[in-house]
Formats: C-alpha cells, structure tokens, sequence
C-alpha cells in the first residue's frame, strides 16, 4: 500500500507542475504579444508610428526592411512557415500583385472601411491604402506657365517636344499611371499617349523623380511627370541645392475638367498565414487612425486616405484637387497590359 502510496505522489507533482509550466507559457504568451511587419517603407515617420503602436497597445513591432520584391520573394519561399503577419509596400501595382500571388487573406473591419475610401483599398479586404500621393506635372517656373497646362493627354502634343522628363517604363508608378490610362480611356488611346510622351521626351528615360526635377532645374526639359511627395522630399531636404530644385518647380494638378489626376497609394495587408492575425488587423487600423494619417502628411508629405484628416501646411500650399476616383485595383490588374504597351511602343 506504502508502495501505491508514493507513485500516487510522484503523479501528482508531475500534473501539478505541468498544469504550472502550461499556466506560466499561456502568462507568457499574453504578456509577450507580438506582429512581424514586412515593409518595403523606409521613413522616419514610420518608425515612429511603430514606437508609438508598441507603446499605446503594448504589442512588439518586429521590423524586416527590403525593397517590394524582395519582401514578395520571400513570402512565397517562406509560404505556410512564414512569420509575416503585415506587408506593407508602395504602389496598389504592388499591393495586388501580392494579393494574386496568394500572399494577402481578406480581412472584416468597419475601422478600415470607415477610414479608408472603397477606391483606395482592395474590392476584397486584402489590401488597404495608407497613404496617397498624386502623380502630377511639375514645370520650370521660369519657363512654363500653368495656363499652358491641362491634361496628361495634352502633353503628347508638338509645344513639348524635347521638353518632357520622366522615368522608365519599368518603374511601378509609370506602370500605374499607364494603368489608368487604359482602364480610363482604352488600350489604343492608352497606346497612343505612351507614344506621344516617348516622342516629346527631352532625353532617354534614367533616374528617380528627384533625377527627373533636378533635370527640369539644370534646364534638361521644362517639365516632368512625378509623384507630389517627392518635391516635399525636395523642398525639406538638409541639402541646400536639393531645396533650391524644390523651389524652382511649380506644380500641376492634370484633368481638373475631367476624371481628376491620376492617384496611388502604399497600403498594407494581412498576410495569408499571418501568426498574429488579431494583432495584424489592430496595426493596419491604428496606421489608418486620424493620429497616425495627420503624422504621414506632415512628416512625410504624403496625402492622408482618412477624409477627415487635414492635410499639412505644405500640401495645403498646393492647393486643392479633384483626384481620379478609378479603383486602384484596376492598377494591378492591368499591370502586365501596361508594361506590353510600353514595350510596344518602344517606352525603355
């Protein structure tokens, strides 16, 4: 009986501290709560908003830096081991190609539909934009006037021949913006405009949007064709020639007859086997809070997606828009379209 005695204890010491060891990893768990963002973003604003996120929900941001194709790679290496629970890239091109790679799942929340315009997110909940930017004309100041402006169309014509500066054809925001020219006006026209632009073109198309305005200033061309928080970059840079380019551009808003310029977005979405979903959703609603957008605009110079969020001092200087309301996932889905225009037109 003495015997029966002792292993009835042994058995109970070894349920008592597996039923401990089993209570401290779920303590553990709950007090250890984490989301691992991939993010081709590389601004200070963005770290901060991060910091702030950890601190205001008590949730760990573990960060991994590299360009949009890198990040997308990677998912797919990774698939069903991933430990990515939030990718966050540049461009709605971008966003949807991760969505029909797989690498996105929808996701339910009335936070996000509620700050976030349906033309600016994906039709499905994979996707949701984060912040805008418009790809817009800027001109020499000094030699062109915006009364000699109107549309994106209207820069094929003879008055810009030599004059127009503006990147490759393999550039995703001029694979965007081609994007809604077909979605808006056929693959013909779209066609078209791409070969009026290769034509008026001041030189062979080399270098960021920085290049492109600094070309416009050292008299290379009189306009290019850029995305708007690239002159915020400018005109706050620490390096003073950068800020005198900045300040030598004017820009233009095209189409404020018609559709409206031509808009995009970076944006985030839940990854497909992400560890932390919970915590994923909770990141991507805080990134669209009012809080979070009024930092994007101000730091960064880019255009909250949040409607009620004012915008900064600096985009307030240029002045109100009509933006294109096309939905952006029009952008990945005619992406291949684009890029065969492109080439078929000659656009390097």
């Amino acid at each position: 009986m003495k015997k029966y005695s002792i292993v009835i204890f042994y058995l109970m010491v070894l349920l008592l501290n597996s039923c401990s060891s089993s209570s401290n990893k779920e303590k553990f768990q709950e007090t250890q709560q984490e989301i691992n963002v991939y993010t081709h973003r590389h601004y200070a604003p963005d770290k901060e908003l991060f910091a702030q996120f950890e601190k205001e929900l008590d949730i760990k941001v573990n960060v991994v830096n590299a360009n949009a194709d890198e990040l997308i790679l990677k998912m797919e290496n990774e698939g069903e081991k991933s430990p990515a629970d939030v990718l966050i890239t540049v461009d709605a091109g971008r966003l949807e190609r991760a969505k029909e790679k797989n690498l996105l799942q929808p996701i339910n929340s009335e936070v996000l539909t509620s700050n976030v315009p349906k033309h600016l997110r994906d039709v499905d909940g994979h996707w949701f934009g984060l912040t805008k930017r418009s790809r817009v004309i800027v001109y020499a100041k000094d030699r062109v006037t915006k009364d000699q402006l109107s549309t994106y169309e209207a820069l094929t014509e003879d008055q810009w021949m030599g004059k127009i500066l503006i990147r490759s054809s393999g550039n995703i925001y001029n694979q965007s913006l081609m994007a809604s020219m077909i979605a808006n006006l056929g693959e013909e026209v779209a066609a078209q405009w791409a070969a009026g632009i290769l034509k008026n073109m001041a030189r062979s198309p080399k270098g960021s949007d920085r290049d492109q305005m600094k070309a416009v200033a050292a008299g290379v061309g009189d306009l290019a064709i850029v995305n708007t928080y690239y002159v915020g970059k400018l005109l706050n840079s620490p390096d003073s020639l950068e800020r005198r380019v900045g300040q030598q551009m004017g820009i233009f808003f095209p189409n404020q007859e018609g559709r409206g310029a031509h808009i995009n977005v970076s944006g985030a979405g839940v990854a497909k086997y992400s560890p932390n979903k919970a915590n994923a959703i909770k990141f991507i609603e805080f990134l669209s809070s009012e809080a979070a957008q009024e930092i994007f605009s101000s730091s960064n110079f880019e255009y909250p997606v949040n409607p009620i969020v004012k915008i900064s001092p600096l985009l307030q200087s240029w002045g109100t828009f009509k933006e294109d309301k096309l939905s952006l996932s029009n952008l990945g889905v005619l992406n291949k379209s684009a890029v065969l225009l492109f080439d078929q037109v000659g656009w390097k």
